[in-house]
């Protein structure tokens, strides 16, 4: 050490960079109001993006109720916690997924900068058919 006033460890972070850390993470996770930034783009793409946000909306409540159906209706079948249980996660992340997507779409429009890209459609796509793959070996196996 030289003496001067920066020759201090820097194991401990001081509260002021976690604090933003911990906000840009927030932020990133749970975006704020998009229409505080920018201009109105054109209103058939703000009402497009709706649309498509109401779709995922629509996505997960499909899911939620195959997978209640699963727990409820499938009594007597064995892995129907399994399914049931692994529906009704798809279906959290998918809802809970939804607002951010829409969010950072409305404000690139709004912005003018292209679409961010989202990995839900792949997510879903991979989720539902390992959901269903697990479905049709537990029924396989409980027909045996």
């Amino acid at each position: 050490m030289n003496g001067e006033p920066n020759d201090q460890p820097n194991d401990q972070p001081t509260s002021e960079p976690v604090q933003g850390r911990l906000r840009r993470q927030r932020q990133r996770l749970f975006p704020g109001d998009p229409t505080t930034v920018g201009t109105d783009p054109d209103y058939r793409f703000t009402l497009a993006n709706e649309r498509t946000f109401l779709a995922w909306i629509r996505t997960s409540l499909a899911l939620a109720a195959g997978g209640l159906g699963a727990l409820t209706v499938l009594n007597d079948f064995r892995g129907e916690e399994v399914l049931g249980i692994s529906l009704l996660v798809l279906s959290f992340l998918t809802a809970a997924t939804a607002y951010r997507r829409w969010s950072l779409n409305e404000k690139a429009m709004r912005l003018d900068e292209p679409l961010p890209s989202s990995r839900l459609p792949l997510a879903m796509a991979v989720g539902v058919s390992i959901v269903a793959l697990v479905a049709a070996i537990v029924f396989v196996i409980d027909a045996a």
